[in-house]
């Protein structure tokens, strides 16, 4: 998202985090600007019952949590580390000045919360209406476009979610997803090779 060099000019630290260590809380204050230099952050929150609903997945140069910056919110989700990571943190204030300095990186993070906006009206409609296999299909092809730098041919996105992740990140069951994706491999929708799946 935003240029290491420019971050670390900017006065942005690097923080090394280990599996599963908690970047920051639901209801905390938001206090930094957060992007990922290596590993997989993801951001969730958890019912009463304890099952984990993952809003979202961040891996290498992608920035998450930024809205509470710029409104007087406290965060909706937790972040947690996926795997070992490497993210930088850049002072709230610092951050908004080096918006103010480059209208450039401001017009794409406008861009870019405006296409996660887009991605949250999505699946609240696909979680309370669709049925799983388009839950599922709906999930991957926002993946797909995310990370596939423009390849959109058929069965060309190597998914690197797990099934539990598919679970957390649609609201469905484990089973669900594992009964989902063997039909959508029937229909021609998926390719599954060496247990991996394909979009």
């Amino acid at each position: 998202m935003i240029d290491p060099e420019l971050l670390a000019k900017a006065g942005a630290t690097l923080k090394k985090y280990d599996k599963g260590e908690v970047l920051f809380h639901e209801g905390s204050h938001a206090i930094f600007y957060y992007q990922v230099a290596s590993g997989e952050i993801k951001m969730n929150n958890y019912n009463d019952e304890g099952k984990e609903f993952i809003q979202g997945i961040f891996a290498k140069d992608k920035s998450f949590g930024e809205p509470p910056l710029f409104s007087d919110f406290k965060y909706p989700a937790n972040a947690e580390a996926i795997t070992a990571s490497e993210v930088w943190l850049l002072p709230k204030e610092k951050f908004l000045k080096l918006l103010e300095e480059h209208p450039t990186i401001h017009h794409k993070f406008t861009s870019t919360l405006a296409s996660r906006l887009y991605y949250k009206a999505i699946m609240v409609s696909e979680i309370s209406t669709q049925e799983p296999e388009h839950r599922i299909l709906r999930i991957l092809d926002y993946f797909k476009k995310q990370e596939a730098q423009g390849n959109t041919a058929p069965k060309s996105y190597k998914v690197t979610l797990t099934r539990q992740q598919l679970a957390d990140l649609t609201g469905l069951r484990v089973e669900t997803v594992i009964r989902g994706i063997k039909k959508l491999e029937q229909k021609g929708e998926l390719l599954i090779k060496n247990r991996k799946v394909y979009r």
